[in-house]
């Protein structure tokens, strides 16, 4: 995101975040959601953030057992705090565990890396029946073959819808703040269709 009186980017992680997860209770009231979040946008704006964006997953998901496990959200509370919708992420392919959890490629990532959280990321898929890493074995071959021993799924995702908010403290404010994508209409109303193993 750019400023129209300043072409410059708006500094990532500073002055522009993503927000990767927006969970509240079901306990909580009705309205929360919009509530909670718009006060979040104040305070950031406050700090300093000018932008922040946000992804809803459309795809639904199913356990190997075929219990559903996620809808798919279209962003119904982002368009009511009026987000732009921004159009989808990159489609591409997701591997789906027995849970209906996706796997990360970053998570695969740290495994085959060893980096900070491979340990997590491993016991998950150990926890699934994956075996036991032998001492000196090569992290991407026991990736590969624990994931062929919990029987993860690939299946085909069309990308996430992409939200944002510009912050601004006037309207005109929130205006100047170019975005890098065009602006799409209407908002999603209706999750994707149950995607197919590939």
């Amino acid at each position: 995101m750019g400023s129209a009186s300043n072409s410059a980017q708006k500094e990532p992680y500073t002055e522009s975040l993503v927000c990767s997860r927006f969970v509240l209770l079901d306990e909580c009231p009705g309205n929360s959601e919009s509530w909670f979040l718009a006060n979040c946008l104040n305070r950031l704006l406050a700090s300093g953030v000018h932008g922040v964006v946000s992804f809803a997953d459309p795809v639904p998901r199913r356990a190997a057992s075929g219990v559903l496990v996620m809808p798919g959200h279209v962003g119904t509370i982002y368009a009511a705090t009026n987000a732009v919708y921004a159009s989808r992420a990159t489609a591409r392919t997701v591997k789906l565990l027995p849970d209906g959890t996706v796997f990360h490629d970053r998570t695969a990532q740290k495994i085959r890396r060893q980096e900070q959280g491979y340990q997590y990321a491993e016991a998950q898929l150990i926890a699934l029946g994956a075996p036991v890493p032998r001492a000196g074995c090569n992290p991407a071959v026991w990736l590969r073959e624990a994931l062929v021993a919990v029987g993860a799924r690939n299946v085909r995702h069309r990308g996430a819808h992409r939200y944002v908010w510009r912050l601004g403290r006037s309207r005109r404010e929130r205006e100047q703040i170019k975005l890098g994508l065009p602006a799409q209409r209407p908002y999603p109303k209706q999750p994707d269709p149950e995607p197919i193993a590939v």
